[in-house]
């Protein structure tokens, strides 16, 4: 037998092995917090508060396109502020085929997967190409360019957005009607997210990714060129929040241009950092702190923003591996 290790094994021993999968804790972590976003609607009943389940939806929607963001900004480095572009994207992919009566899933979907893929891919291609702040400035203009287009689609709402017909249909059943209906299959569709992210950041792809955020010039000198792995986690990633984008047309019944602002772009920025970037569970615990730090605030004083803005920088300052880093151990690093 060849004495030589494998491609795997000299790949880690040149990355510092940072990338090996260790199912046991982010395993746990992610079974714990799905386990406690189950319990929600059995709460929400018994105690009387359905607006609850409401919230909690929209905190796994913005949990999912969070963790999307991760997977170009935690693992490989890329802080990209046009984000919220590919929310929108797949949103308004919906509501245009609401608009012309195709109101299923089996459609929308792969619709708006493919058009948030797409375009990322497109505009991937070019923004990779720069870095820094180069790349952020591109990114924040690819998603602005996106932004002013939704608003000149005056057939479809322009600037006023557009409402939705009803909420989308599963092979022409309303699986989705009524608000635990909508929650659970959120739910479902984040435990599929962090299964397969779990394992792409465990797999030689996500070692590389790791690396190339690491040091590209010594990834490249070894034979791994950043570019292809780089773009294929955008578009990944670009994919999956339209996906979230799709999820939150149905909560909303209500499509907008602002779902693709630059301000959400910061929004989930703030969330990946909140929670811990890198991590597996971080972005949704990021966004379920976020979403519920503007509810409880929001409730006592009309400058709650200001508020907001204290603890974030506080959280910033005194924990800089977000709430996940509160986890003994590696903070719930995949």
């Amino acid at each position: 037998m060849s004495g030589a290790p494998s491609l795997g094994a000299r790949l880690a021993a040149r990355t510092g092995g940072g990338g090996r999968l260790r199912p046991s804790r982010s395993g746990l972590a992610a079974l714990a917090l799905l386990a406690a976003f189950a319990l929600v609607p059995p709460a929400a009943q018994a105690l009387g508060l359905p607006f609850l389940t409401a919230t909690a939806t929209r905190m796994l929607i913005f949990g999912l396109a969070a963790l999307s963001l991760d997977l170009v900004l935690g693992l490989g480095g890329l802080v990209s502020f046009g984000h919220a572009a590919f929310l929108g994207i797949g949103a308004t992919a919906l509501g245009i085929l609401d608009a012309h009566g195709l109101r299923d899933l089996a459609l929308q979907v792969p619709a708006a997967v493919a058009s948030c893929g797409l375009f990322a891919l497109v505009t991937g291609a070019i923004a990779l190409r720069t870095r820094g702040v180069y790349f952020i400035m591109i990114t924040l203009a690819f998603g602005q360019m996106a932004y002013f287009l939704a608003v000149s689609l005056a057939a479809y709402g322009g600037d006023d957005g557009m409402a939705l017909s009803r909420r989308s249909t599963l092979f022409g059943r309303p699986l989705l009607d009524g608000d635990e209906a909508l929650f659970y299959a959120a739910l479902a569709v984040m435990a599929g997210a962090l299964l397969g992210l779990r394992r792409v950041a465990g797999s030689r792809f996500g070692r590389v990714l790791r690396g190339t955020r690491d040091n590209p010039t010594r990834m490249e000198a070894i034979g791994f060129p950043a570019f292809p792995y780089r773009l294929t986690a955008y578009g990944l990633a670009g994919a999956l929040a339209g996906l979230a984008g799709v999820l939150l047309a149905n909560q909303a019944e209500f499509v907008s241009p602002a779902y693709m602002s630059w301000q959400r772009s910061g929004e989930l920025i703030v969330m990946v950092v909140l929670g811990g970037r890198g991590t597996l569970v971080g972005p949704v615990v990021g966004a379920a702190a976020l979403i519920a730090l503007e509810e409880v605030l929001a409730r006592h004083s009309e400058h709650w923003r200001l508020g907001l803005g204290l603890i974030l920088v506080a959280s910033v300052l005194l924990g800089r591996g977000g709430l996940a880093g509160l986890v003994p151990g590696r903070g719930g690093r995949p």
